[in-house]
């Protein structure tokens, strides 16, 4: 699953107001003028810390795996199905 960045931005600080269109960081409204400075940077930074976190998750490792499985025509395990199909 990607992290997108309005998720990423609400990690960074819950409470701001925003918009975001198309998940593009050049297209942000903040509604109440970006109170506490969110910086691309950090938004960048914390974007990809998420993104490992969730890419570590087994069910997406297990994702990953059975997608590359698919591809070369190798034999996939149970939790590979899984986490594909939802079974």
């Amino acid at each position: 699953m990607k992290i997108h960045y309005a998720k990423t931005i609400t990690a960074l600080n819950p409470n701001v107001s925003f918009t975001i269109n198309n998940d593009d960081l050049d297209n942000i409204v903040w509604h109440e003028g970006n109170p506490t400075n969110i910086t691309k940077e950090q938004i960048l930074a914390k974007q990809t810390e998420l993104q490992t976190i969730e890419d570590a998750k087994p069910e997406n490792i297990n994702k990953t795996s059975g997608k590359a499985k698919l591809k070369s025509g190798d034999a996939l395990t149970d939790a590979e199905i899984s986490a594909l199909f939802g079974e």
